[in-house]
């Protein structure tokens, strides 16, 4: 870590330099400026105190983007997520006086607008007097405990079958009563900030993967033996045998092999420290990050699996480049760098991702981003020249250099878009996440690549409380390259792939895989709804097989949701989970699972200035 950590603060350097040179250039922000809609706090934010991070599994994520697609926070980053405090207070006051005199839908639809932008004023007011000179803040932001009951046997195999939970921080779930509780909150004085959420986790105990089933998707991954260049590079059955050193099925975190002992342990959700320098957030800890404009999974980063710690350099805020602005419009990017946990061979790798998203115009947002995989214990060091390395590394290597302590990494690219679609700009956005392996971009290589493509109605005619959203994924893409779940989201080196602690950190549909998800909501408030919500999933037979047999794997589900308010500061959100799956190769038959969830959330009202 010393010796990565000074390129990624000099590559900082060099970004917060460059932004430095422009900050006099750009025009000033003061919150509060424009005309607020009735009933709502006016906001401020000083350009130069710290603000912490929304968690990405926050509701304030799915009401901005419905404002966004009725036409309203023309600034906002889809595709890059976590988004500030103080980032959503500009976005609302940028677009305060156009909610404000909203009336070419008619009186409906301008209320649903103003409720939105009400709930998520309340929700980012954070003390009495907004601009504190100087002055630091302190605030418990949530107390919550979630029980989550389970019937069935569950799936929990994002790397191989599929999993009953997404997106869920890779927290432990099994049949039976499980339970999350914990809090989160924030300290902070002038540009510095510390923030902290944890919780107390609790799962039962389950008879997991049989050892022929485990041996079977090792055989398929190619983890039975450690899989150093002499055992990779033969094909000689009886020389790698002699070779090579088994992998005890016990330390693939990627199969969950039985018996599984019940959990009662407590996790770090994110703890980071963070500084805010020239709307940069310089960061260091275990964060949040999301990146793709898709609801339901981000093809390069999500929240599936537990978070990573990381050190971590985002441009928070739009920047304008004079002349190339005119072309891209304004800007965003993000880094960050941190160790993947769970992997066997090689242990502790590394992984770094860049991303730029642009505007060129108000209603269309471009994204480019790279996953770089790199180095591990008896592979090659994780150390400034490998970072290079791996950094400026644009082709594939061969076999000899792949598997010797020159590898440059394994390289993911992908790219995302989301657009308003003209004629139906305020109530239609089109949008898409992508991402490929050994290619720059899913935009020169389409055929290689793997998508989620979705569509976004924020109202319809006549019912403005009632949206719709629809997405597919796909991770199959029709080339031989991609047979036998060896493609995406897998590496030859690193062969527990794109996986922290087991669980995929890209997107829940999984490596060799198609399916899609939908959601139907009724708002009963900016912050208040019921939701019908379905997912389907399907595995390509190629990919779960034995050498007797091809099987493939289908998950379909259907949630009923509904989270109410009591008064302002008291959550209650309920959620029935109906999920039927097929996996011959594990358990014969149809198997049905139900998970009812109940989360009681407190969110404190008193916030403390010192």
């Amino acid at each position: 870590m010393a010796s990565v950590l000074p390129c990624a603060i000099a590559w900082a350097g060099v970004s917060i330099a460059a932004a430095s040179q422009l900050a006099a250039q750009q025009p000033s922000t003061s919150i509060g400026a424009a005309r607020q809609p009735s009933g709502s706090a006016t906001l401020c934010a000083s350009s130069s105190n710290a603000t912490p991070y929304i968690p990405v599994d926050s509701w304030v994520y799915p009401a901005v983007m419905r404002l966004y697609s009725m036409g309203y926070v023309n600034t906002v980053y889809l595709g890059m997520r976590p988004w500030t405090r103080a980032s959503v207070r500009r976005m609302l006051e940028a677009t305060a006086a156009e909610i404000q005199g909203a009336d070419r839908y008619g009186d409906a639809t301008a209320d649903e607008a103003q409720s939105l932008y009400e709930a998520l004023s309340r929700e980012l007011d954070d003390i009495e007097n907004p601009c504190p000179a100087g002055k630091g803040i302190s605030r418990v932001e949530s107390v919550y405990s979630a029980t989550r009951a389970i019937s069935g046997t569950p799936l929990r195999d994002s790397y191989h079958l599929g999993s009953t939970i997404v997106n869920d921080y890779g927290r432990p779930y099994e049949n039976g009563f499980n339970n999350y509780s914990g809090a989160s909150g924030y300290a902070s004085w002038g540009r510095f900030l510390l923030y902290a959420r944890g919780e107390a986790q609790a799962a039962p105990s389950a008879s997991g993967y049989s050892t022929a089933l485990a041996q079977t998707l090792a055989a398929n991954d190619g983890t039975t033996y450690y899989f150093n260049s002499a055992c990779a590079l033969n094909t000689n059955p009886a020389l790698i045998a002699s070779l090579c050193t088994p992998l005890p099925l016990s330390q693939q975190t990627t199969m969950p092999v039985g018996p599984i002992a019940s959990t009662a342990t407590g996790r770090v959700i994110e703890a980071y420290a963070s500084a805010h320098l020239l709307e940069h957030e310089i960061s260091f800890g275990k964060q949040d990050d999301w990146l793709g404009p898709g609801l339901g999974g981000g093809m390069a980063y999500s929240n599936n699996a537990e978070n990573i710690y990381s050190f971590r350099v985002n441009r928070s805020e739009p920047l304008r480049v004079p002349l190339l602005s005119r072309i891209t419009g304004p800007f965003r990017y993000d880094f960050l760098v941190g160790s993947l946990k769970g992997h066997t061979y090689p242990n502790d790798p590394w992984v770094h991702v860049e991303k730029v998203s642009m505007r060129p115009t108000r209603d269309l947002e471009i994204g480019f981003e790279r996953t770089v995989i790199w180095g591990g214990k008896d592979h090659e060091p994780i150390t400034l020249h490998t970072f290079l390395r791996s950094f400026f590394s644009l082709s594939a290597p061969d076999a000899a250099v792949k598997f010797s302590s020159q590898d440059p990494g394994a390289r993911f690219g992908a790219f995302d878009f989301s657009y308003r679609l003209p004629f139906v700009r305020n109530w239609l956005t089109l949008y898409s996440d992508s991402e490929v392996h050994d290619d720059i971009s899913p935009a020169d290589a389409p055929r290689r690549a793997s998508w989620r493509p979705g569509l976004y109605l924020s109202h319809l005619p006549g019912f403005p409380k009632l949206d719709i959203r629809v997405e597919a994924a796909s991770t199959d893409p029709p080339v031989s390259t991609s047979h036998g779940g060896m493609f995406m989201y897998y590496e030859a080196v690193q062969r527990q792939g794109y996986t922290n602690k087991g669980q995929l950190f890209g997107d829940w549909i999984g490596r060799e895989d198609k399916g899609g998800q939908g959601w139907l909501t009724y708002r009963l408030s900016g912050n208040e709804w019921i939701q019908i919500a379905v997912r389907n999933q399907k595995a390509d037979k190629d990919f779960i097989a034995t050498p007797t047999a091809q099987y493939g794997t289908t998950l379909n589900e259907i949630d009923f949701q509904a989270v109410k308010r009591i008064g302002k500061d008291f959550e209650v959100n309920g959620k029935f989970a109906y999920e039927r799956w097929k996996a011959p190769i594990y358990l014969t038959g149809p198997q049905t699972v139900t998970a009812t969830t109940v989360q009681l959330t407190w969110f404190p009202e008193r916030k403390v200035s010192f």
